[in-house]
């Protein structure tokens, strides 16, 4: 799994619908998901600290976690069928550890009023990311390369050794 970070809120220019950007430590891959205008507003609100005069959905569940001593441990975003994302709220109670399904814009709501992790599975980053630099991904691919066709015979017998000289 890949920890993501809310990288921001984007429209998308042709249908105006809004989209949550994730994008991971390494700032080089980008995944973008639709989101109603709901979940947009809670995302931003939450990016920039806001407090509702009364409880919103999202603050609401943040208050039942709170209340009933659990524990947001993380979010993982786990698949990707038929252009729907999956996710699985991972909450904590004590020992006792429960996946809770669901929509990837409320548990990213969620996940970002309880300050906790957001994971996403690496097929889905692989089938649904977009790269932030393509530059450096195409360095990293020639750098392989180069490796690749360095690479002699011997190379694997050496590390195949202890440092004895055992085998």
């Amino acid at each position: 799994m890949i920890e993501m970070k809310v990288a921001g809120i984007a429209l998308d220019a042709a249908t105006r619908s809004p989209i949550v950007l994730l994008r991971d430590a390494g700032d080089r891959r980008q995944l973008p998901i639709y989101i109603g205008q709901d979940q947009a507003r809670a995302i931003i609100g939450a990016l920039e600290n806001q407090t509702p005069p009364r409880p919103l959905t999202h603050d609401l569940i943040v208050n039942i976690l709170e209340d009933w001593d659990m524990t947001l441990e993380r979010v993982v975003i786990h698949s990707l069928q038929d252009n729907t994302f999956y996710a699985v709220l991972t909450v904590r109670q004590g020992e006792t550890k429960k996946e809770i399904d669901a929509r990837p814009s409320d548990a990213i709501a969620i996940a970002l009023r309880t300050k906790s992790s957001i994971w996403v599975v690496e097929e889905v980053v692989a089938d649904a990311s977009i790269p932030v630099d393509r530059e450096a991904d195409e360095a990293e691919r020639q750098a392989f390369r180069d490796f690749l066709a360095n690479l002699r015979p011997e190379d694997f017998s050496q590390r195949g050794q202890s440092k004895s000289g055992e085998s």
